[in-house]
């Protein structure tokens, strides 16, 4: 973990190349060891940019899959309000991918968070949701 967060703090400067990275090779990891959540947990509270998308985008794989939905939302708890459009991007990709299994879960988070949330980030987080949800959500 320490080697991938180094890899982050120098060599990724732009969405495509933390989203590459985390996906699937972190998020990869990560579903062969889940003890490495709390290291990507922790990397939410950084000030670097890129360490707070990857937080969320290397649980995008997992939450396609159904797996670890109390982490995501723990991790998105974290960057909920931060003001960076790329981390707002990347939480609410992850929320979108969790909606594919736990739709009422995303939806309940959403509907408790969005008059804090960014637009941006519940645009993403509702994507896939039934049109009558997403109204409710984006009302």
């Amino acid at each position: 973990m320490k080697t991938f967060k180094g890899w982050i703090e120098r060599y990724i400067n732009n969405w495509a190349k933390c989203d590459g990275l985390c996906n699937h090779t972190i998020g990869d990891l990560i579903q062969r060891c889940p003890q490495v959540l709390s290291e990507i947990k922790s990397w939410a509270s950084s000030e670097n940019r890129w360490l707070k998308r990857a937080s969320a985008v290397s649980l995008i794989v997992p939450a396609k899959k159904g797996n670890f939905l109390e982490a995501a939302l723990g991790i998105c708890d974290l960057l909920l309000v931060d003001e960076d459009k790329m981390v707002q991007k990347g939480y609410g990709w992850l929320l979108k991918e969790e909606s594919r299994r736990h739709q009422r879960e995303v939806f309940d988070y959403v509907i408790r968070n969005k008059s804090v949330m960014p637009r941006i980030a519940l645009r993403y987080a509702v994507e896939l949701m039934p049109k009558e949800l997403k109204h409710l959500a984006m009302k």
